[in-house]
């Protein structure tokens, strides 16, 4: 080992800049190589068309760590919100719109007992996810422990259960692992207000509303919060990219170094342990440690290779479920459009498609068979509304994440790709009547898109499936959930570790802190 220990970073992805910060203000020697030409990976704000541009794939901030926000200072670095509070507004073809934040709902004709209903789920959704915060800034416990030490972080899992009171941790374990379907059954009579919900537990994820789960998945995307409202939305001024451009201006002045256009075709190997990477120019970089940004499968599989795995490692890094559902819309629009029943003023908020619980499910169902949804659910924003920067004056922008998509699709994306894209805009046609003769420019990236433009394996956004067996001690796999890979010297940092998908750089943090020699 060198006197000041050398790291190299692979990837610049929102958690690799956060491992390169911490590492490098801990006085480590730390050199990001990324193969973009800018730094931020997936979390990136471009330019799809002349002077119209969008965040590439995430596009609401609701999960970064207020630690990390924090610690690094990132509102000196240049990150600021054009909006944040965003409601929920669940449209309809055939209903008016309803408006939901903060446990309440507004306008469509809902029952006096759902709205009552409304504040007790939302309640219970916030304390239970809160369960699941605590968990983002830590280790995840081991599976054996080989000493006390080991068995800390299961023990500050099951107070931080046990503190649910007992009626409180009866319900937690009876309901994290039900599907959405029933537990919304059990509550609401709205179908309108049950599709609005049901959306948070299965974007993202191959999960249907039955789908076993689905509630976990939702308490995972209520974890977060923004400017301490938990659960809370936001619009980063000048797209998901801002959040990254602070990043890595904040690693720039830890004294991380941060090389664009540097691909990394391979982890290199001496006496059994990881000793730096091979550039595709062929250049050779030497380092003490190697923490790679990259989804787990490319980088275990494709980077470093399974002869230097064994077997059964191997075995379940090649099983781990990575393929994607969620393609991502850009629409350059010439003006602003009409969505049925709302104000102008309206459109800055979440707009979603899940009329019901029913459409969700038929929607679902298509990629199970490896077809595309002929009638998909979105989630909808028009940043513009909020930040004129995305867009030449007067025009706008429409981001939509729209599920069901499968990676491999039945016939191939190069056939169905505009199937699919038609597909889509009929549905905004219900919604928003017009909105086709706005569209100056489209852009569509299906889960393949995905892969190909950004490296992740299956086009996976979370780079591995968010499911009970895939979280927390599980995630990526066995061997490797602390972060630390079995190869000595190599580590993982990306969205594929503990604790997942979303723009929150906790696995980035958590990774650090182990490298460090810390939990």
């Amino acid at each position: 080992m060198t006197e000041r220990q050398s790291v190299i970073v692979i990837g610049a992805g929102h958690n690799g800049l956060v491992c390169a910060t911490y590492l490098a203000r801990a006085g480590r020697q730390v050199t990001v190589l990324e193969a973009a030409a800018q730094p931020g990976g997936a979390a990136i704000t471009r330019e799809f068309a002349p002077g119209f541009r969008a965040p590439a794939l995430a596009h609401l901030l609701h999960l970064l760590d207020p630690a990390i926000e924090r610690e690094l200072g990132l509102a000196r670095h240049g990150l600021a919100y054009a909006k944040t509070g965003l409601r929920t507004v669940a449209l309809s073809a055939t209903q008016a719109p309803l408006m939901l934040g903060d446990g309440e709902v507004s306008g469509g004709e809902i029952p006096a007992a759902d709205r009552t209903a409304l504040r007790s789920y939302s309640a219970s959704l916030q304390r239970f996810a809160r369960v699941i915060a605590r968990q983002h800034g830590r280790v995840p416990p081991r599976l054996r422990f080989d000493s006390w030490h080991d068995a800390l972080p299961a023990a500050a899992l099951a107070l931080d259960i046990r503190l649910l009171g007992r009626r409180g941790m009866r319900e937690f374990l009876r309901t994290a692992t039900m599907n959405i379907f029933d537990v919304l059954e059990e509550q609401f009579e709205s179908p309108q207000l049950k599709g609005a919900l049901a959306l948070d537990g299965v974007l993202g994820a191959r999960l249907g509303p039955r789908s076993g789960n689905s509630v976990y998945a939702a308490l995972y995307r209520a974890s977060g919060s923004v400017n301490g409202r938990p659960g809370s939305l936001a619009l980063p001024r000048g797209g998901m990219g801002a959040v990254t451009e602070a990043l890595a201006a904040a690693a720039r002045a830890a004294g991380v170094e941060l090389r664009l256009g540097a691909k990394v075709e391979e982890i290199a190997m001496g006496e059994g342990r990881a000793t730096g990477v091979r550039l595709a120019d062929g250049q050779q970089l030497a380092a003490d440690v190697v923490v790679s940004n990259a989804d787990p499968k490319s980088t275990l599989q494709r980077l470093l290779g399974a002869r230097h795995l064994e077997a059964e490692f191997a075995r379940r890094v090649h099983h781990l479920r990575t393929d994607g559902v969620a393609a991502k819309l850009h629409l350059a629009l010439g003006a602003l459009p009409r969505f049925r029943g709302l104000a102008p003023e309206q459109l800055g908020e979440r707009l979603v498609i899940a009329p019901d619980l029913d459409y969700i499910e038929q929607a679902f169902n298509p990629a199970k068979y490896g077809e595309f949804s002929a009638q998909p659910i979105m989630e909808i924003t028009l940043p513009t509304v909020h930040d004129a920067t995305l867009a030449p004056a007067g025009r706008h922008v429409l981001s939509a994440v729209v599920q069901y998509a499968p990676y491999a699709l039945k016939g191939g994306w190069a056939a169905g790709k505009p199937r699919f894209q038609a597909a889509i805009m009929d549905v905004l046609e219900q919604h928003a009547p017009g909105i086709g003769a706005l569209v100056q420019h489209a852009e569509l990236l299906t889960p393949l898109d995905i892969e190909q433009q950004f490296g992740i394996t299956g086009g996976h956004w979370h780079h591995a499936e968010l499911a009970l067996d895939q979280f927390m001690m599980l995630r990526p796999v066995i061997g490797a959930a602390q972060y630390a890979t079995p190869v000595e010297g190599l580590y993982l940092c990306g969205a594929g570790c503990h604790p997942g998908g979303g723009v929150m750089g906790s696995a980035g943090r958590n990774a650090a802190r182990v490298i460090l020699g810390g939990r």
